[in-house]
């Protein structure tokens, strides 16, 4: 019984990671109109539309909550909700999306390093070893030339930009679910889901309205409109919502095995609709990152 339990737990987890990879094209399309930081503000409002029943049962909670709760569920939804997917989002302006994507599966190696210094985890044998593969893998998708240029003249190489983008998402992303394991010792997993939200909504009204992009809301086309409405929902909201559910019953190591499904689905979506193919080097890293998330997982390193 319990093991039919972590299948269909395990099951939800790939499936939300697949959810999760069809939003790349859409997303690329609304950053040709929009600014990322608007672009995450409306998908955090259209989210919080669906998880208005959690957030009401979810605030009373916070009169509770510790001081370490607060920071750390301040930090998830302004860092690891908000900013994460504003630097994920314009990494797309810098850089090959299907990179991008595949750069977030550095995140183990970031979850475990943040964990032995928050939740004084320890590190195995394999730890370093792997790290070391995984991180060699990650610089032939994001150097595929295999000769970093940070500069183009007087300006800063738009690859290079991307890079950094999308490693600061990884980094807030993996710390957001270091802190998660924090929080969830005070609060349920939809209390985390639609907080996370919330936080991040507020933090993003207040940057819009202060750098005057919320004016742009009325210049939004009704194409990009359904697209931030499919994102918001199908990898946003549910994807999410459906991922905390997978994650209750399922072992990390296992979790983040199904969790491949967004890589393969991701560069799948993304060659087939905006052309984004990877380069043999990258193709190369990919296969090396992904074999060294799969020993991290299996020697239990997460």
């Amino acid at each position: 019984m319990k093991n039919n339990k972590t299948f269909w737990s395990t099951l939800l987890v790939f499936m939300a990671a697949m959810l999760w990879a069809t939003d790349a094209p859409l997303r690329l399309h609304v950053t040709e109109e929009l600014p990322s930081s608007l672009i995450v503000f409306i998908e955090h409002a259209l989210s919080l539309i669906v998880l208005i029943p959690f957030l009401i049962i979810s605030l009373p909670k916070l009169k509770t909550l510790s001081v370490k709760g607060w920071i750390s569920l301040l930090i998830i939804g302004i860092g690891s909700s908000a900013l994460s997917i504003i630097f994920f989002t314009e990494a797309f302006r810098y850089m090959n999306p299907s990179a991008a994507i595949l750069l977030q599966k550095l995140q183990p190696f970031i979850v475990v390093f943040l964990a032995y210094f928050v939740l004084r985890e320890k590190f195995t044998k394999y730890f370093w070893p792997l790290t070391i593969i995984g991180i060699f893998g990650a610089y032939l998708i994001s150097f595929p030339s295999l000769a970093p240029t940070v500069f183009q003249g007087e300006v800063w190489n738009p690859q290079f930009i991307g890079v950094a983008l999308a490693l600061g998402a990884a980094i807030l992303w993996a710390a957001g679910t270091v802190l998660g394991r924090v929080v969830l010792k005070e609060l349920k997993w939809q209390d985390i889901t639609s907080l996370r939200f919330f936080i991040g909504f507020i933090f993003l009204g207040i940057w819009n309205l202060l750098n005057g992009d919320i004016q742009m809301i009325g210049e939004i086309t009704g194409t990009s409109w359904l697209f931030l409405f499919i994102m918001s929902m199908v990898s946003g909201a549910v994807g999410i919502l459906i991922y905390y559910r997978g994650l209750r019953d399922t072992p990390a190591g296992v979790a983040t095995i199904a969790e491949l499904g967004f890589v393969v689905a991701a560069v799948l979506i993304n060659f087939l609709f905006i052309d984004a193919v990877l380069l043999p080097t990258q193709i190369v890293g990919m296969v090396i990152v992904l074999l060294a998330v799969i020993g991290l997982a299996k020697r239990q390193e997460i």
